[in-house]
């Protein structure tokens, strides 16, 4: 077991809609806790989900993971997006939301508050998305908005009446 790095306490969002996505998921996860400078701490369950904000046939499987980290934030970005690029991800800036191999999104880091052109955190749509709300409440429910003051329970709660469809599945 690798020690601690009493680093920043930061979550990412996992998700993909091709290919079999719980073992991608699942393989991106093992691989960014082979990096060095990231510690894993809890992956959430698997949800399916609907598409949302793009037209496809393809649900996405979505989850949280919590980790500590030494890295900065624009480090820990950097090797999400890499990590992307391993599992084939090709982004089109012009073409919006797409189908995607692999997705990693920095949700948060710490408590910070970071408005780049790359990088905004936490994350600016978090709060209106279920399928990052669900998964992040079971590894880190506390967790409070550095500029709402809510927490992820919360956050979750106020979406629950919401037209998403989401399903809790399991891990093979």
């Amino acid at each position: 077991m690798r020690k601690s790095l009493a680093g920043t306490l930061a979550a990412i969002g996992l998700g993909a809609n091709l290919g079999d996505s719980l073992t991608t998921l699942q393989q991106a996860w093992i691989r960014l806790g082979r990096s060095t400078g990231i510690r894993l701490l809890a992956l959430s369950s698997p949800y399916r989900t609907e598409p949302l904000d793009m037209e496809s046939d393809n649900w996405f499987i979505n989850a949280a993971g919590l980790l500590d980290t030494d890295l900065t934030a624009e480090g820990l970005l950097m090797r999400l997006l890499e990590t992307e690029q391993e599992f084939g991800r090709v982004r089109v800036a012009a073409s919006g939301h797409q189908d995607r191999t692999l997705d990693l999104d920095l949700i948060f880091y710490g408590a910070r508050v970071i408005r780049h052109k790359q990088l905004h955190l936490p994350h600016p749509e978090m709060c209106r998305r279920l399928f990052v709300l669900a998964p992040l409440a079971e590894v880190c429910p506390d967790w409070t908005h550095p500029v709402l003051g809510s927490t992820v329970t919360e956050m979750r709660d106020r979406l629950s009446g919401e037209q998403q469809v989401i399903e809790k599945v399991q891990w093979p």
